[in-house]
């Protein structure tokens, strides 16, 4: 005999995967425009595009994307800059992660919560 109640448990999650992959595709709050950015992450990203001069001894070092939150490279590609946060004693948080030649490729990608999401800067 047929279960009607597994088939519409099984119906409910589709209908609920379904819609979960549509607000995603339509979402846009994986990018954010330069002037969206917090002061200090336009002071960051004009020292990325000059070459410098940065005030953390670790701003420029490979990034590892070990999480491939974002889009696969070979290794060595993304580099990561400090953004400051304001009242924190250490680094902080934030962060701009920048692809292939920081100076010049517009690659740029912002996390404020160390790592977790990213949102492409448009520039």
């Amino acid at each position: 005999m047929f279960n009607f109640r597994y088939l519409s448990r099984f119906l409910l999650l589709l209908l609920f995967s379904l819609l979960a992959s549509l607000s995603v595709a339509k979402d846009n709050s994986a990018y954010i425009a330069i002037t969206e950015l917090p002061k200090e992450a336009q002071t960051t990203l004009g020292l990325i595009k000059q070459g410098g001069p940065f005030p953390y001894a670790k701003d420029g070092i490979t990034f590892g994307n070990y999480e491939s939150r974002l889009p696969r490279q070979r290794r060595g590609y993304y580099h990561e800059y400090t953004v400051p946060t304001p009242g924190a004693r250490n680094r902080g948080i934030r962060r701009i992660i920048a692809g292939a030649d920081p100076l010049s490729s517009g690659e740029y990608y912002y996390t404020d919560d160390h790592y977790q999401t990213f949102r492409r800067i448009r520039e």
